[in-house]
This record gives C-alpha cells, sequence and structure tokens, in this order.
C-alpha cells in the first residue's frame, strides 16, 4: 500500500501547490470515463489501489462514481487464490467481467444523479485536497517531505486498526464468522456483503474459501462479499475525509445496496 499512498500524496501536494490547473482539469474531463478508469485499475488485486483513490477522493480530485467503481472492482485476495485453484479458472474470469461490470455500471448511474441532485459537476466542489495539505510542512521542507509524512500518518493508523482486527479476527475465530454466513441462500448475499466490509484480507479470504468449498457459498454471495470488500480504501477513506463522514456512509451504503442486488440476481439466474 504505501508505494501507492506516496505517489498519490505526491500528486496531491503538486496540484496544490504547483498551481497545476492542467492536472486538476484532465481529473474533471474524465466523465464517464472515471468510472470505467476507476473499475480496470480497481481489479488489479493490490489493496493500495483502493488505498490511493480514497486519498483522491478526499482531495475531491475523481468523483463519488469513480471512488465507488474502484471500491467494487477490488477483490483484495480473491483473485489470488482463484489463480491458485486451476479447476476454478472459469469463476475467475467470470468475477473480473462481472465486478468490472457492475463496478462501471454503478458509478456512471451514480455519478448522473450526483449530477442532476446538484446541477453542478461533481468536480466543481471545492478543492478538498487543500484540506489534505494542512499543517504538513512542505512549505519549509518540499513537497517530497510532505507526501512522506502523510504516507507515514496513514500507514501508521492503517498499522495500528489492521493490528487491532487481526487481534479480534483471532480471538473470535474466522470458523465463526464463515459459519455466520452459512445461512440460507436467499439471505446469503446480504451477510456476505456485511462480512466484506470487514477492512481486512480476511474478509476476502474466508468469502472466497466459502466459495472454492462446493455448496457452502453461492457464486453470487460470494460477488456480493466481494463487492464490498475494498481492501483497505474505506479504513483510508473514513481516515483521509472525516470532515465529510456523511459522504462516507453514503458511499457504505451505495456498495452495500449494490453488492447485496448483483448478489441476488446471479443466484437467481443460477450462475456458479
Amino acid at each position: 500500500m504505501i508505494p501507492f499512498l506516496f505517489g498519490v500524496y505526491i500528486l496531491i501536494e503538486y496540484m496544490e501547490h504547483a498551481s497545476s490547473d492542467k492536472i486538476e482539469k484532465a481529473f474533471k474531463k474524465l466523465g464517464p470515463f472515471g468510472p470505467l478508469g476507476g473499475a480496470v485499475i480497481g481489479i488489479v488485486p493490490q489493496c493500495g489501489v483502493s488505498a490511493a483513490a480514497a486519498n483522491l477522493y478526499s482531495g475531491k480530485v475523481i468523483s463519488l462514481g469513480t471512488i465507488i467503481a474502484v471500491f467494487i472492482a477490488t477483490s483484495d485476495e480473491a483473485i489470488p487464490m482463484l489463480i491458485a485453484n486451476p479447476e476454478k479458472v472459469s469463476a475467475l474470469w467470470k468475477l473480473i467481467v462481472i465486478k468490472i461490470a457492475a463496478a462501471v455500471l454503478v458509478g456512471i448511474l451514480v455519478d448522473m444523479i450526483y449530477k442532476f441532485i446538484s446541477r453542478n459537476k461533481l468536480s466543481d466542489n471545492e478543492n478538498h485536497f487543500h484540506e489534505l495539505c494542512e499543517n504538513c510542512g512542505c512549505d519549509e521542507h518540499g513537497i517530497l517531505f510532505s507526501a512522506l509524512i502523510h504516507t507515514a500518518n496513514i500507514s501508521l493508523f492503517v498499522f495500528i486498526i489492521t493490528l487491532v482486527l487481526n487481534a479480534a479476527i483471532y480471538f473470535v475465530g474466522e470458523e465463526v464468522i464463515a459459519g455466520f454466513m452459512m445461512s440460507d441462500n436467499f439471505f446469503q448475499p446480504f451477510v456476505s456483503a456485511l462480512v466484506g466490509f470487514i477492512p481486512n484480507c480476511a474478509s476476502s479470504v474466508i468469502i472466497t474459501q466459502l466459495y472454492l468449498e462446493e455448496g457452502i457459498l453461492s457464486f453470487g454471495s460470494a460477488i456480493a462479499g466481494l463487492c464490498t470488500s475494498a481492501g483497505l480504501g474505506l479504513l483510508v477513506l473514513f481516515k483521509t475525509n472525516k470532515k465529510h463522514m456523511k459522504q462516507n456512509f453514503l458511499i457504505c451504503g451505495i456498495l452495500y445496496a449494490s453488492a447485496v442486488l448483483t448478489g441476488i440476481i446471479l443466484n437467481a439466474v443460477g450462475l456458479s
């Protein structure tokens, strides 16, 4: 995650202090290609992508639909686990195609609705990357120093929260979480999507493993859980966008609703 964060903070600092209007305008003109690009990048099995996207959204560099597309497309450890099981290669490609399609559709729809409601372009809001650069010492020490400080702060925060979550999962037991998900097939997407919100790779590992064990978790339910399994993205979002908590909870609500709906549809058509 750290290299992604460092690169993003360099970009944000450059936009803030070098007055690079061209970069800012380039992001603003993405339009529907924002969610498309977010979905394609988000599918890369690397939790640093969602964390970096969270920072870009907190700075209002990317749109609401784009950050949601990144989060939906992110699968954390699911893709490596499926690659390690050659007999599930068909499921791997279905997962990638479905998650990209869902991410793009939801992302574009969200941007359209938000733009209609606000009667303005998403990125015409106040440039919140100014808030990310407060008291960073960049004027005295330069952009690289400031980016390094920001990266260190977020990394320390993520480390502490991950340590607590790992301890909680250890004492609760992965078996208990797995048992919680083994409900009636209709309600599985609802439960799986909730488990996916755990900002830790353990959630995607449990969901994928239950799917690989035939008959325990349906494909649709697994997709529902993996659509909310945004790696460390949500954790970083709540840290960097803490002045706009309503937005953060709105993102969680949209993620959950779209994940459950996707899971129910896939279960209804019998995709496995």
